[in-house]
């Protein structure tokens, strides 16, 4: 990779999305004439619910995976997460021969442990609020020689994630578009550092936002202060692809120097932002892949010149909870 300041740089983007693209989605970017009325001009969504596994994911997954050796393939991977990163690792090892185990909490979303299980990996679970997730993927990678495959804060990962920002400019230039703004969902921060390293080679000009659950603001405080922010103890949030303890060692330094701000959305916003995808734009989008357009849907996102891009980072909602959600 880049011996530049970041983790990365936009040629790494670039070859992340040579190595992707055999095998991912061009996911694609969409225009609602009833949200560009609601919100008085016009806005994009990089709908990455039509991306293998129903996120993002897939993308930084694939692009770690292919450049692994013949010896650390045949090793395996482990990696963990609560649903989306675990079904983007589990796919991409599929595809390309590796096994792999993922560690995931005991009480993430029924379809992503199944989802997970049914790509092939072998699921652990664990207690999210009493055990160490990365010490039990550090003694399972020990015990067998695997790879650990991090949700975010890796090159590649970040990287490939950002094949996504890349995919933006390219479809809101041939809509005839100027892009003035980007909001995107952010947990561990990957998704935003690598889609405001591809989005600001190409125009310095554009803001870029986080999005974040409120009790998960981590990055927001952390762009303020310059150092990496814990939530606060207890947090909740119905979001759980979005419910990292802090930003990551590589990505904070890339959205301290590209992202603009950090927004916050409530839970009852992120409902009311699901029930919107799913009456008016007709798409089904979970808790954490909504924030985004909630924080667009409540005005938080400030005036800017050019068009506005919402990131809507996945789909795999529960489907008990999303019937609770949309029946209101």
């Amino acid at each position: 990779m880049t011996n530049a300041p970041f983790a990365i740089t936009a040629h790494d983007v670039a070859d992340a999305a040579r190595i992707i693209a055999p095998a991912a989605i061009v996911t694609p970017l969409l225009e609602n004439a009833a949200l560009n009325d609601r919100i008085g001009r016009r806005v994009f969504l990089k709908f990455e619910g039509a991306q293998h596994t129903g996120s993002f994911k897939f993308r930084g997954a694939y692009n770690r995976l292919a450049r692994l050796n013949a010896a650390e393939r045949a090793a395996g991977v482990v990696a963990w997460s609560s649903g989306n990163h675990a079904q983007g690792v589990a796919a991409a090892a599929r595809l390309l021969g590796i096994p792999a185990t993922i560690v995931m909490p005991s009480d993430a979303p029924a379809i992503k442990l199944a989802n997970t299980r049914a790509l092939g990996a072998d699921v652990v679970t664990y207690d999210r609020h009493r055990d160490s997730r990365e010490a039990i993927a550090a003694e399972l990678a020990g015990e067998r020689g695997a790879t650990i495959v991090p949700s975010f804060d890796d090159p590649f990962i970040i990287a490939g994630q950002g094949t996504a920002g890349l995919e933006i400019m390219a479809q809101t230039q041939a809509a005839g578009a100027s892009v003035g703004q980007i909001l995107v969902c952010c947990g561990g921060g990957g998704l935003t550092a690598g889609i405001a390293t591809a989005v600001k080679a190409q125009s310095h000009d554009t803001a870029i936002y986080s999005v974040e659950p409120h009790e998960f603001d981590d990055t927001a405080r952390s762009l303020v202060s310059g150092r990496r922010e814990q939530i606060v103890p207890g947090a909740r949030s119905i979001c759980d692809a979005l419910l990292s303890p802090s930003p990551g060692e590589l990505t904070l330094p890339i959205m301290r120097a590209l992202v603009t701000n950090g927004l916050t959305v409530s839970d009852d916003q992120v409902r009311d932002a699901m029930r919107f995808a799913f009456s008016t734009l007709k798409l089904v989008v979970e808790p954490g892949g909504a924030v985004a357009l909630a924080a667009m849907l409540a005005g938080l996102a400030p005036p800017c010149d050019g068009e506005s891009v919402v990131v809507m980072s996945g789909s795999n909602v529960d489907p008990a909870m999303f019937a609770e959600i949309i029946a209101r």
